[in-house]
């Protein structure tokens, strides 16, 4: 249906039933799944002129995907782990014509496979696993499924957060904003609701405060370690937005104002990013099962910024976050 654009479904079905579509010489059925190297044979089907166009363009658009090589941090037969740049989409579509794991594809034309074990937000960077294997894809997303996996995150948070509010329970909904919003039709936006609410998703986020800015700071700020055991849409950032305090240069939950102040600002106090970004990931070898610990370093935009607002956080131990030195393969524990 993606390849006989304009045709209808119906006519598209009646070909299947006839055999007229073939896979490997052999008669198919509507619900056979490809493999790589399949011979598919498709009888001839008139389309529309305009529909043919519209394909044409489609498959133009997908040749001239960029390659590009994203900083590795762990590669084997299984998978590979990378460190996903901020403003980069982890796949295609809703208005973006190719992300990571297109650009990744077109990099590496030889690969038999490369799949997204799991995504980021766009506006996120950090750690983002690929598989290379099937068994790799299916025995990772179950570990994400089962939540057997550590997703720790580094967030700067605007105001000074309690040391004592470690959890965060509150359940989520996620909804389309409407045309009256002013922001278009169908943006996905995630929102707290009540625990009784039958719309509500439980959502758990756990939060230790790394440092935050003294008593009497004119605008303080926390640096916060984020693990989530939930993998709920926007989770951390409605999470944190709730309690008042939501994440720097947040342009969907966060202090609208300020991020603005902040983009304009200039030297190591501006911030033309949200200040969330996948640190440390944790999970079981889907070879051999042995228990790993990935990291990717902060990166430089946020690491300046840091500094600047946050000057405490390096004494308090967030160098180890941001030092070159940084451990960029795993650590089996």
């Amino acid at each position: 249906m993606r390849q006989l654009k304009g045709v209808p479904k119906t006519h598209i079905y009646r070909i299947i039933r006839s055999g007229e579509v073939r896979v490997n010489k052999g008669r198919a059925s509507a619900d056979t799944r490809l493999q790589i190297g399949d011979v598919l044979r498709l009888p001839p089907v008139r389309v529309s002129e305009r529909a043919a166009d519209k394909a044409q363009a489609m498959t133009d658009q997908a040749r001239s995907v960029p390659a590009k090589h994203f900083e590795v941090l762990f590669e084997d037969a299984h998978f590979l782990a990378i460190d996903k740049p901020a403003g980069v989409a982890v796949h295609g579509g809703s208005g973006v014509s190719f992300g990571v794991i297109e650009q990744l594809r077109m990099a590496r034309p030889q690969a038999p496979l490369l799949e997204l074990v799991h995504r980021l937000d766009r506006e996120t960077s950090g750690i983002l696993l690929v598989a290379k294997k099937r068994s790799a894809l299916k025995h990772l997303q179950a570990q994400f499924r089962d939540r057997a996996t550590g997703k720790t995150y580094l967030a700067l948070a605007i105001g000074r957060w309690p040391s004592n509010k470690k959890v965060l329970d509150k359940p989520l909904h996620k909804y389309l904003l409407d045309l009256d919003s002013g922001h278009g039709e169908g943006e996905r936006r995630v929102k707290v609701v009540s625990k009784d609410d039958p719309d509500g998703m439980p959502s758990l986020t756990l939060v230790k405060v790394n440092t935050t800015s003294p008593v009497g700071a004119q605008q303080p700020y926390s640096l916060l370690e984020v693990t989530i055991k939930t993998g709920r849409t926007h989770q951390i950032r409605v999470h944190l937005a709730s309690e008042g305090m939501p994440i720097a240069g947040d342009d969907k939950y966060g202090d609208f104002e300020r991020n603005k102040m902040l983009a304009r600002a200039d030297g190591g106090l501006s911030l033309k990013r949200m200040f969330l970004h996948a640190w440390r990931l944790q999970c079981a070898h889907p070879g051999s099962g042995e228990r790993m610990e990935l990291h990717a370093a902060l990166p430089a935009e946020l690491t300046q910024f840091l500094h600047a607002v946050l000057p405490e956080a390096k004494a308090a131990g967030a160098a180890a976050f941001v030092s070159p030195d940084s451990p960029l393969s795993h650590d089996p524990a």
